[in-house]
């Protein structure tokens, strides 16, 4: 009797591991496809970024060679 009761309990334990680690699995994907959408959402804002840190660069450029 008391056997049954092991291996009762030792099924049981492996159904709740493979429950976590299925669920795991399952938000590890849900997070991927968020940062995956993150990042194509924020691609234009970097990019603008980029570009306005460069005119920015640009522009001081040519201020300190007109202020020589």
């Amino acid at each position: 009797m008391l056997l049954i009761v092991w291996i009762a309990v030792a099924v049981l334990a492996l159904l709740v591991l493979g429950v976590l680690g299925y669920s795991l699995l399952g938000a590890t994907g849900r997070l991927l496809r968020e940062l995956r959408g993150l990042e194509r959402d924020v691609r234009p804002l970097l990019a603008e970024a980029r570009a306005t840190a460069e005119r920015a660069a640009a522009q001081r450029a040519d201020r300190s060679v007109t202020a020589d």
